[in-house]
């Protein structure tokens, strides 16, 4: 059967996948340096489209494979780098203090929980929620780091806490 007529009975997806899988992927080698990762963002890529309201409506399949990568690249650039300063404050630690493999996990999936909470907010937002429930300081201190003033620190703490209780709820 030639791949004309067999293309016809494919679905939309189907078919961007069979089109655009390979390209998509050698970009993405490119972007990471790591076929590994390469192949997963690229499924991911394709688990996200597949979820979409209406994929037939798709008039340009490689920018909205593109789009959907990126964001997945981005997410995996940040809790990577998450991950990197987590462990670097870890060997900071004395000795006797350092956590166990499974007390490490936890806490790294936990920071990439309000990573994800948090995603939506400015980066003074996070900053001052970040400042204000790990480093224990106060709303005068946030906003004198921040150069801003103390009822906007304030909005940015609620700001936070809503989007803590709205992921919290979904």
């Amino acid at each position: 059967m030639s791949d004309a007529i067999a293309s016809l009975s494919l679905t939309p997806v189907e078919s961007i996948f069979r089109n655009d899988y390979r390209w998509l992927l050698g970009r993405l080698r490119l972007k990471l340096g790591c076929t590994f990762t390469a192949e997963d963002i690229a499924s991911e890529t394709f688990v996200q489209l597949v979820a979409l309201p209406d994929p037939r409506g798709i008039r340009e399949p490689r920018a909205m494979l593109t789009t959907i990568a990126h964001r997945l690249v981005y997410d995996f650039w940040r809790r990577r780098d998450l991950e990197r300063a987590y462990l670097a404050a870890l060997a900071a630690l004395p000795e006797g203090a350092v956590p166990s493999e499974e007390e490490r996990a936890i806490v790294v999936e936990t920071l990439n929980t309000i990573d994800r909470m948090l995603a939506g907010l400015s980066a003074k937002a996070r900053n001052a929620f970040v400042y204000s429930q790990f480093h224990d300081m106060t709303h005068a201190d946030i906003a004198e780091r921040l150069g801003v003033s103390k009822r906007t620190v304030r909005d940015y703490l609620a700001q936070a806490m809503h989007a803590c209780y709205l992921a919290s709820v979904q």
